[in-house]
This record gives structure tokens, sequence and C-alpha cells, in this order.
């Protein structure tokens, strides 16, 4: 069981959960050990409130299928518990940043002084590099 919030969970049911073999150089082993773990977690079929089912599929994530299957591959330890620990966590990320609403951005304009500091910048610099030219 994979607790997102207070409220929320995600059983171990709703989980698919593949051991496979890590890609990459390797030792002695890398033929023969099943190391890296491949989450799949179907946004449709899960028991998440609809706000979350919803927000999820908004996203454009490209560990997102069309079909709303999340995807996610752990390969970074050597043992199979320390990743699927990594994409329990990674899938738990995600869900929670799904959830977080983005504050809206307000244009502004500059101040008059800016722009005044700013011209007044701009023509100091002009009149610096006019006194470097050549004396007629």
């Amino acid at each position: 069981m994979l607790q997102i919030s207070n409220t929320v969970t995600i059983s171990d049911w709703e989980l698919e959960l593949t051991a496979i073999r890590a890609q990459g150089s390797g030792g002695q082993n890398v033929n023969k050990v099943s190391s890296a773990i491949h989450l799949r977690f179907d946004i449709k079929r899960s028991a998440l409130p609809q706000i979350y089912k919803d927000r999820l599929l908004a996203l454009s994530d490209n560990r997102i299928t069309n079909d709303g299957v999340i995807v996610i591959k752990s390969q970074s330890f050597r043992t199979q518990e320390q990743n699927k620990q990594e994409a329990l966590e990674r899938l738990k990320s995600l869900i929670k940043s799904a959830m977080v609403i983005q504050k809206k951005r307000r244009a502004t304009k500059p101040t008059k002084s800016s722009q005044i500091k700013r011209l007044d910048s701009k023509k100091k610099h002009s009149k610096t590099k006019a006194m470097r030219g050549r004396i007629v």
C-alpha cells in the first residue's frame, strides 16, 4: 500500500511491478540478475479520487501513455528492493505534483524610475564607447 496523502492511498493490486534486467555496462551478473523495476499504474482503473485522475491524465508527461498508464523504470541501484522503493517514491511524487495548483501569473509593468535608470545607464555606456573612438 502506497500512502499519497492522509486520505488517499494506492492498493497493492493497482500496481504492477515487474523485475527486468538493467541496461548499461555491468559486471559478471549483468546478464543474469533482474535488478531493475518496471512499475505500471493504470490511472483509469485505479481507485484514486476523480480529481486526481483528471489532473494526472491532463499532464503532458512522457511517463504517461495515451491509454492513461503511468510507466516508471527504476534501475539506479544494485538491488531490486531499492529500485522498487525508488519507483514507488517517483510515482508518489508524480501524483503529488499533479495536485499542486500553479499560481496565476499577473503581468506587471516596470516602474517609471526603473525605466529612467535603464535609459540613463544605456546613455552612459554609449558615451563611454564613443570616447574610445578615433579623434578627428
